[in-house]
């Protein structure tokens, strides 16, 4: 299978150039807004049922020079995946290393499972991050909105990437991805994304009216002020534009 491009006008970050699912099967978090769900036809389905590798994913050429989405249609961290499954989409990765490899969870603590090197000795066969990767996280607010997801809390994804942060250090680039904001407390939020010192953060709304708690127009100009006094880049989606033209 060909890797699918990113198309202008998307909704994918502007600064991926392609993207690539090896995992099907439906995402354990179960998150009331995820964009896979398509509104009128449903879940695709590929990403039905039992967690699962396709095959013929794993021929696709990741050619050179690409920023390259992995697992953009499911969390490849979320706990129910199985090591094994990870490590082969790492390892068909690191079998391309010209690339930038670009990997987003609400499950950051998986990180530390495969990558931190005091890890290598006790698990030799352990595949390690390729080498230019960028990881990031999802946080949509700091509250707990029950309902919204399965996935571990917005503070225990804060605490738990402060981790993953503090064990790579500078050896790769960190983001946070604020998406679909929710609801927040700009002082608490503005601190956690600064407490994580990302390289840059991408801002956007819900984009398939999903019905969710959203922010203020003057709470997301205070977050964004905010971090522009910490000093963060911010990287704005474009469907964050209904939000502050409502």
């Amino acid at each position: 299978m060909p890797l699918k491009k990113n198309k202008v006008g998307s909704n994918m970050y502007p600064w991926v150039s392609h993207m690539h699912a090896s995992l099907g099967g439906e995402c354990p978090h179960k998150c009331q807004y995820c964009y896979v769900n398509r509104p009128g036809t449903g879940r695709p389905e590929k990403y039905t049922g039992p967690l699962r590798l396709i095959e013929d994913e794993f021929r696709t050429s990741f050619g050179n020079g690409n920023t390259i989405f992995i697992e953009y249609m499911n969390d490849l961290w979320a706990k129910d995946v199985p090591d094994e499954m990870i490590k082969r989409v790492l390892a068909h990765c690191c079998s391309w290393p010209d690339n930038t490899y670009v990997f987003q969870t609400k499950n950051p603590d998986r990180y530390r499972s495969f990558f931190f090197p005091s890890n290598f000795s006790v698990v030799p066969e352990a595949i390690v991050l390729p080498k230019n990767c960028v990881l990031g996280i999802t946080i949509e607010t700091n509250r707990i909105i029950e309902g919204i997801s399965e996935a571990p809390t917005p503070e225990q994804r804060y605490r738990d990437f402060i981790e993953v942060c503090y064990l790579f250090d500078d050896r790769v680039k960190k983001f946070v991805t604020i998406e679909p904001v929710l609801a927040f407390d700009v002082n608490i939020l503005a601190k956690w994304i600064a407490d994580i010192k990302p390289d840059f953060i991408n801002l956007g709304a819900d984009s398939k009216s999903h019905g969710l708690p959203e922010p203020t127009v003057k709470d997301v100009m205070a977050l964004v002020a905010k971090l522009q006094e910490y000093g963060i880049e911010l990287r704005e989606k474009h469907n964050l534009k209904r939000l502050k033209e409502e």
